[in-house]
């Protein structure tokens, strides 16, 4: 009851949501057979598992915008470094099956006449290693960034443009040949994950529940940093960074704690998203992408829980349908979007609905004031629109 209370309803109701999709979707995919209506192709899985691997990203960012204020356009970096981890493990587990039958170089490598595998591409044949690297490289990023951005007091929009320079600056480096990533084509031809082949529907409904669970503990782990003083903080941080200073604290602690674990969020993400969609390249260091991301948690609505998610589901649902139709105008309706969400819905989707139910709450106990009933005067009664 205790940490029902702590965490708030919704964050449970949205946990036991994702708990059934990781056992439900499975099953309806594995065990129901086509003709049955509830049965979900095998498309659907990795499609689905995009999204949620997706919704974790835009969890991500939130942490640090919603909470902490901290408008990053460099989030698609840290996802992309974790896929690249990811990726690197798969491409050693193809060994001798690739089309040149180099049993340690992967393809790339041995069309562009490598002799031997680079120095930072040992150890990625252990699934631990590349776990690791997935948390490290993506969160080392982020700290170190953070350390000097924060340390320099850089806010507001220059510090925007910073992450989105950084991310664009790595667009760049592995979109050359000899950094050793593959260069345009970044890796792909995956086979195996841990020994499961990986285009076999068992697996893809593995990676799917992998992807939910992820998700799960994602949701749990902000729930619990926001409700805990440290979040208190992280909002006193985001509303008034100088008065928070006065008083004693390092906002720029705050701010690097925010930043990292977010960056670490981020890399899980991409990790997840790689074997799902079976490709790693450097597009997905494209400016665009973390502007996608932004674009998430302001239609879910930023400084909640259950916003990101919703927001990243429904934008990738619709940017699937809508690019089948017309894909040639999905970024004019992306950035009309962006406008509409800013301009009359600013707080977005979760956000309005919470501010709507609070403004008719205190109308009601105002209007029963006037009435001389008995009004509780508890502000529990009052939701908060953050559970």
């Amino acid at each position: 009851m205790i940490l029902l209370k702590f965490l708030g309803a919704r964050v449970w109701i949205l946990v036991a949501a994702l708990l059934a999709a990781a056992v439900l979707v499975p099953m309806a995919n594995l065990w129901l057979p086509p003709a049955s209506p509830f049965h979900v192709p095998s498309y659907l899985v990795p499609l689905l598992g995009k999204y949620v691997c997706y919704a974790l990203l835009a969890l991500a960012l939130d942490l640090v915008w919603g909470y902490v204020g901290i408008l990053s356009l460099g989030h698609g970096a840290f996802f992309a470094l974790g896929g690249y981890a990811m990726g690197m493990y798969l491409m050693r587990q193809i060994g001798s099956r690739g089309v040149y039958g180099n049993p340690v170089l992967p393809d790339f490598m041995v069309f562009l006449n490598w002799k031997a595998l680079p120095w930072y591409w040992h150890g990625f044949g252990e699934f631990w290693f590349a776990a690791l690297m997935v948390l490290l490289v993506p969160g080392l990023l982020g700290f170190v960034f953070g350390f000097f951005a924060f340390r320099s007091r850089v806010t507001g929009v220059y510090l925007s443009i910073i992450t989105q320079a950084m991310t664009y600056a790595l667009l760049l480096a592995f979109f050359r040949n000899d950094m050793g990533f593959g260069g345009n084509n970044g890796l792909t031809d995956f086979k195996d994950i841990l020994g499961f082949p990986i285009q076999a529907d068992t697996t893809r409904a593995g990676l799917f529940a992998a992807s939910c669970i992820a998700l799960t503990l994602g949701v749990l782990l902000v729930g619990w940093i926001t409700r805990s003083k440290l979040g208190k903080l992280m909002v006193a941080v985001r509303d008034a960074e100088s008065r928070t200073r006065f008083i004693g604290w390092r906002p720029e602690y705050v701010k690097l704690f925010a930043f990292t674990v977010s960056a670490v969020m981020a890399g899980i993400a991409g990790a997840l998203y790689v074997p799902q969609v079976g490709i790693i390249n450097p597009g997905e260091f494209a400016p665009v992408n973390s502007i996608e991301i932004v674009v998430w948690a302001a239609v879910g609505g930023r400084g909640t829980l259950l916003g990101p998610v919703i927001g990243a589901l429904l934008v990738n649902y619709g940017k699937s349908v809508f690019t089948g139709l017309a894909p040639e105008y999905w970024l004019f309706v992306l950035g009309a979007l962006f406008v509409f969400v800013t301009l009359i819905l600013p707080r977005g989707i979760v956000g309005t609905i919470d501010h709507g139910w609070n403004a008719w709450r205190q109308r009601r106990r105002a209007a029963a004031r006037e009435a001389g009933e008995a009004v509780d005067d508890d502000p529990a009664a009052v939701p908060n629109p953050a559970e």
